[in-house]
């Protein structure tokens, strides 16, 4: 069965077609470098995605810190993780770069926050 996708490794946005079968990369075209393979294969097999949010700040001149992920996870795992992200409150002030979620859910993955909120 063929496939399409869209490259998302690099600037380019390839548009690659694969040939599946059975679960299986049997081809790829389409790609203007190597990662547009890689990128296909790993889709099929393990797809992963990186997640962006925000988290409630008590105290801050800002209401909300943004926080995102330090690895990508893998997909079937994005609402388990939102569920744990939307768990967190935190007491300003908040410096960018705070670990808020170690090993989120038992992944390889951090929460961090990525906009520091002083306090008011």
């Amino acid at each position: 069965m063929k496939r399409s996708y869209t490259c998302i490794l690099c600037p380019n946005g390839c548009t690659l077609e694969a040939l599946v079968e059975e679960g299986r990369v049997q081809s790829v075209t389409g790609q203007l470098c190597p990662r547009g393979e890689a990128y296909v294969r790993q889709e099929v097999t393990d797809p992963r995605r990186t997640i962006a949010s925000s988290v409630l700040v008590r105290g801050g001149t800002l209401p909300l810190a943004s926080v995102r992920l330090t690895a990508p996870i893998p997909k079937g795992m994005i609402f388990p993780v939102m569920q744990a992200i939307r768990q967190v409150e935190l007491q300003a002030p908040v410096q960018a770069g705070t670990v808020v979620l170690r090993r989120v859910c038992g992944l390889d993955s951090d929460v961090v926050v990525t906009r520091t909120v002083p306090a008011r």
